[in-house]
């Protein structure tokens, strides 16, 4: 999850098996159907994992990036910072927005994308709500890592009136006295059974608000999950997997589909490919259909369904590693990034299935001017005379030519009023 590409799903039952933050700064490059040579751990999981030396990609996608033993999520690794070298970023591979103004200013950084988040969030469920919501953010990138803790040492912030520790890493690091009654990370590999507790999509009204009250939030969580990718060779689909060769390298295999998804067009130019991010909707209805009522907020980057039929012919699967775009999705499974466009289209439409209302889709820098205007004008008049880090950090939020278009904002409410 760091700042977007040009063009650009992973739980289990209830696991949480991904959170990716995405890339900016990147260089853009087509995919393409060379083999691929990957370390010996990560072929023996191919291998035993595989039917016939083979797998779908979106199976490789999901070892890839979530195996416990050899996925990119999984390893003790850090995957983002403002540099691959320097600069605070050490041997990262992309930026997000939590990161942004990072290093400058103090010794803990600027950490503006929270704030303005806290803020959207008073905006959008009031004052009242919060203080009684959990705050919940999926697919946080625990600071320090996989393998961080949240400690009760002194410097943490502070929310509700338990004062209970906010948890270091995610959106909300290093900001203190919190409006909301509780904080909660669900990270890779942690489990969304207390979220996931029963089917709320058909529940009546007095049972809903009778539903714990949630602020539930994601940023680049959706798309980092795995994809099933298609291309269409002769008039016909067909979907493309992965296989490991005699000489121990992986390649990319088209196989002819009997049964196409019914959500494949029925025409389209030879040679075009979509990514479809099946899992992102299979992932928002786990969330969604959770017996929960409040706000749902999700930061990501993604395209309309007929976008990615018309707009993509090479698709929106990329690769970034060490602050750098591939399409070479093959190359050192298991050591760099994965991602793949969401389809707004299929995620509005799950909401909307479960009982959401309120439902919007804005640019990021939309989305914070309509509900985070008078603490964006304030902190603005507060740094007139000079342009300071936080400043820079919210022209890189803002700004079109930056963040400000490249992102967008998915919100929507049930269980609130007016919906």
């Amino acid at each position: 999850m760091g700042t977007s590409p040009t063009d650009s799903p992973h739980l289990g039952a209830t696991a949480l098996t991904d959170t990716a933050p995405r890339r900016m700064n990147a260089e853009a490059a087509k995919p393409v159907q060379v083999a691929s040579r990957p370390a010996a751990d990560f072929l023996a999981r191919f291998r035993e994992e595989a039917d016939a030396h083979e797998m779908s990609f979106e199976h490789f996608m999901r070892l890839a990036l979530y195996d416990p033993q050899v996925g990119y999520y999984t390893r003790a690794r850090r995957r983002i910072g403002r540099g691959a070298r320097g600069g605070g970023g050490g041997q990262s591979d992309f930026l997000t927005a939590t990161t942004v103004g990072e290093g400058h200013g103090t010794s803990s950084g600027t950490n503006l994308f929270g704030e303005l988040v806290v803020q959207s969030c008073l905006s959008l469920a009031g004052e009242a709500f919060c203080a009684k919501a959990t705050f919940v953010e999926i697919g946080a990138e625990p600071q320090g890592g996989p393998a961080a803790t949240h400690s009760n040492a002194g410097g943490e912030a502070r929310a509700g009136t338990d004062r209970s520790p906010v948890p270091r890493g995610g959106v909300l690091r290093g900001l203190r006295e919190l409006p909301f009654a509780a904080v909660k990370t669900i990270s890779v590999g942690e489990d969304l059974a207390q979220l996931l507790k029963a089917p709320s999509s058909e529940a009546a009204p007095e049972k809903r608000a009778a539903a714990p009250p949630l602020i539930v939030f994601s940023n680049e969580l959706f798309d980092a999950q795995p994809c099933r990718r298609f291309v269409l060779r002769d008039s016909a689909w067909r979907e493309i997997w992965v296989r490991s060769t005699n000489e121990g390298a992986l390649a990319e295999v088209e196989h002819a589909l009997e049964n196409p998804p019914d959500f494949l067009p029925k025409t389209a130019a030879q040679g075009y490919r979509i990514d479809a991010p099946v899992a992102a909707r299979q992932l928002l209805a786990q969330i969604a259909g959770a017996d929960w009522r409040g706000l749902f907020i999700a930061f990501d980057y993604g395209k309309s369904w007929r976008e990615l039929c018309e707009a993509t012919p090479q698709g929106t699967a990329r690769a970034y590693t060490r602050h750098r775009q591939s399409g070479a999705l093959l190359d050192q499974p298991g050591e760099q990034d994965l991602t793949c466009h969401v389809c707004w289209d299929w995620l509005q439409a799950e909401l909307a299935q479960r009982g959401f209302g309120s439902i919007a889709l804005d640019s990021q820098e939309a989305f914070f001017v309509k509900h985070a205007s008078g603490f964006i004008a304030q902190t603005i008049a507060a740094d007139a005379r000079q342009l300071s880090p936080r400043k820079q950090a919210l022209m890189q939020l803002l700004h079109p030519a930056n963040m400000g278009q490249k992102f967008q904002a998915l919100s929507a409410r049930r269980g609130l009023s007016p919906e």
